[in-house]
């Protein structure tokens, strides 16, 4: 390797993707058109960066396939962080054991990231612990180790272990300052900023107020029966009654628990639980059924008993009733959450990060686009769509991840 290609990627690895391509942007042999393609990544010119890498991994020669393992390792980064999360992981994974069979530690470390990045970005949480359990952080580079720190820290943070995740982000912030690369540092300071912004809203006995994520820990460790709007659950302490599947049960939870001590009209729980403007005899015979569904679903927990007005929720031990609420509240806010990391997705993307068909994931960005609140770009296949980062909120609680404690 020359000098020029030897001080591009030393740029590159600083975070100096203008001082790389000074020194390599006429060339067109490979290494060149890989350092390119890295620095055009990380400029942000996604589509240019995976042009280059490809013509660098095809001028590779077949008894390269170290490096040709290294263009698949930066192409699929470059598919990440464009959020292609569709990108061929085993191609990835066969780079990757490529690479650690030459010995190139530092980057099959890096091509791991990658893997356990995408799939916390999809909700594969268990998958991502166990991949991150396989690599030893202690002997990485500060790069890597402050990347390592970040996996870590956004298992913790959906998991709601905020102690595990403050630690490590504090881990992650020395090794980014170590490593000198001002995207890591601002990546870092990114995350820190979900344990201090409101997550979630508490609401009971009528009144409402936000929470952090560390407060949310606190609730879910608690004796209160919580009516979870976050994962369409009811719960108390390690007894969790999910809901996710029966949406009629849960309003009428939600509702009696929102009300809490306090019973609930039947005229009002027919208008939540099946938009009725009025309660006629059918309607109640309905919420007859579906009161003594909720009743047998949440009896370990709690009671539905009838009033002279209509339902009141009667917890069997917990001297308390809340639900916690989601910090945005409307039809879609899964999708805007996904989005509101700042970065293009496209809408097969989206499928994949919502488990939903691509045809619905269109259907609401294209009301949230007559809505103004999100933009596309591009068409057909390359369309992407995106929004600024929602402020004053967090949004991990809106973002895909199984129940705490599964």
């Amino acid at each position: 390797m020359d000098s020029l290609i030897t001080a591009a990627a030393r740029a590159l690895a600083a975070g100096d993707p203008l001082g790389a391509l000074k020194r390599v942007a006429l060339r067109e042999d490979p290494p060149a058109l890989a350092l390119r393609g890295i620095a055009m990544a990380q400029l942000g010119d996604f589509d240019r960066a995976k042009a280059l890498l490809r013509r660098a991994a095809k001028g590779f020669g077949p008894r390269e396939a170290l490096a040709r393992a290294r263009c698949v390792v930066a192409e699929a980064e470059v598919a990440l962080a464009s959020r292609d999360l569709a990108w061929p992981a085993r191609a990835l994974e066969a780079a990757r054991t490529t690479l650690e069979q030459h010995g190139d530690r530092t980057n099959a470390a890096h091509a791991h990231y990658l893997q356990v990045r995408r799939l916390l970005l999809i909700g594969y949480l268990k998958e991502a612990e166990r991949a991150l359990d396989k690599l030893d952080a202690a002997s990485l580079a500060p790069a890597l180790s402050a990347a390592h720190e970040l996996m870590v820290a956004g298992v913790a943070m959906r998991r709601l272990q905020t102690a595990n995740a403050r630690a490590a982000l504090a881990r992650a912030d020395r090794a980014a300052r170590q490593a000198r690369i001002p995207a890591l540092i601002a990546e870092v300071e990114s995350s820190s900023r979900a344990l201090r912004e409101p997550a979630a809203r508490l609401i009971a006995r009528g009144a409402e107020r936000a929470l952090v994520l560390e407060e949310v820990e606190a609730l879910q460790s608690s004796s209160a029966l919580i009516i979870d709007a976050c994962r369409f659950a009811a719960r108390e302490a390690s007894t969790v009654v999910s809901l996710a599947r029966r949406p009629v049960l849960f309003v009428l939870a939600r509702a009696l628990a929102e009300a809490w001590p306090a019973d609930v009209s039947r005229d009002r729980l027919v208008a939540v639980a099946f938009r009725a403007k009025r309660a006629d005899e059918s309607y109640r015979a309905r919420l007859r059924v579906e009161v003594a569904r909720l009743r047998k679903a949440v009896q370990e927990l709690a009671d539905v008993s009838a009033t002279a007005e209509g339902f009141v929720l009667q917890p069997r031990r917990a001297r308390e009733v809340v639900v916690l609420a989601r910090p945005l509240e409307e039809e879609h806010a899964a999708a805007l959450a996904l989005l509101a990391d700042g970065e293009s997705w496209s809408s097969s993307a989206l499928a994949l990060a919502l488990s939903a068909s691509q045809r619905t994931v269109q259907r609401s960005l294209e009301s949230l686009a007559a809505a103004g609140k999100i933009q596309s770009f591009g068409q057909g296949r390359a369309r992407r769509w995106m929004t600024p980062p929602m402020p004053g909120f967090a949004t991990i609680l809106l973002l895909p991840a199984a129940l705490p404690g599964d």
